[in-house]
């Protein structure tokens, strides 16, 4: 007899893939991520609400959402202003130039790291290499300043005393953007290099030496076993930078260049000049606006990228 007929209640099956189940099952789990998920809720989703600053004409005494609307013409200000392209241009330049010679250099150097064979000197050289990573912009400004100076800076005097005239730095503009990219190369190289170091030490050892025992040198080795085994490691880092390629280094960029106007056009970005627009101009709606499009151009880029690295291997897309 079953249990329809005999009157005791059928029992409903679980659901095991509903929230629910979940949360009863992993309730210390649920209760330890908590804290940073409403941290990440207050502070970055919350703020996103402001975004309609953008559309609108702000005035201090109506507040965000009582201002009057505007339309698309913070945009059309921005750039018949001439300011939104040249800081879109400066931007993308800046971040593909970076963007190929930190993770370049990065792979050079894990490579080189991986073939040392002595342990001390393996050591020393990744904390040496490692070290600028930990050194604030702030510091490495001063340390520009110090060598680009006009009146004692250290270039200077080593031109002075080889009895050459002294160069104003500051006034070449041409000069700065290979100025950044070397700085910014020195400081990220021995960050992203760990990465790296960390794929190919998960290479199994035993293919190298199958590879050695087959008279395969140096490099063979590198060319066809250490590359295509750390390619995964390299397009997904190159992925995650290209979404940032609208994003410049605020610190690097403020502290190298400071406020140095004869520099604006060749240095300045988009978030110097949000930054900089917020200090001089009272329209926040027009910033807010700079910031909005920095953010769509964002998203839409690393969709794109995704979407062609996708259709040439799907296994090497981020989804």
């Amino acid at each position: 007899m079953n249990n329809s007929m005999s009157g005791n209640p059928v029992a409903k099956p679980v659901n095991k893939d509903g929230f629910r189940y979940e949360f009863k099952k992993n309730k210390a789990l649920f209760a330890m991520i908590a804290p940073a998920t409403i941290f990440v809720f207050i502070m970055l989703y919350v703020p996103m609400a402001g975004l309609v600053l953008a559309f609108k004409s702000y005035r201090y005494d109506l507040g965000i959402f009582k201002s009057p609307w505007n339309g698309l013409g913070n945009f059309k200000y921005l750039f018949n202003s001439g300011t939104g392209w040249l800081i879109t241009r400066n931007t993308i330049l800046y971040n593909l130039l970076n963007l190929v010679t930190s993770q370049l250099i990065a792979v050079i150097i894990a490579i080189f790291i991986s073939e040392i064979h002595r342990k001390h000197f393996k050591k020393v050289s990744q904390t040496l290499i490692l070290l600028p990573y930990f050194i604030s912009w702030v510091v490495v400004g001063v340390f520009v300043f110090a060598l680009f100076n006009y009146e004692n800076g250290f270039i200077n005097g080593i031109i002075t005393s080889l009895g050459g005239e002294k160069v104003n730095f500051y006034m070449m503009p041409g000069a700065w953007p290979w100025i950044i990219c070397a700085f910014n190369a020195w400081k990220w190289t021995g960050y992203n290099s760990v990465i790296y170091i960390a794929a190919i030490t998960g290479v199994d050892a035993e293919i190298n030496e199958a590879a050695a025992i087959d008279g395969a040198t140096i490099s063979q080795r590198i060319r066809y076993i250490t590359i295509p085994s750390i390619r995964p490691t390299l397009i997904t880092m190159i992925l995650l930078q290209v979404g940032r390629i609208l994003r410049g280094d605020f610190e690097m960029f403020y502290q190298i260049v400071g406020n140095n106007g004869q520099l604006f056009n060749a240095t300045d970005v988009i978030d110097t000049y949000v930054f900089r627009s917020l200090l001089t101009n009272p329209d926040i709606g027009m910033t807010a606006a700079a910031t909005f499009y920095q953010s769509v151009l964002c998203f839409i880029i690393i969709m794109v990228v995704n979407a062609i690295v996708k259709h040439i291997d799907d296994d090497y897309a981020l989804f």
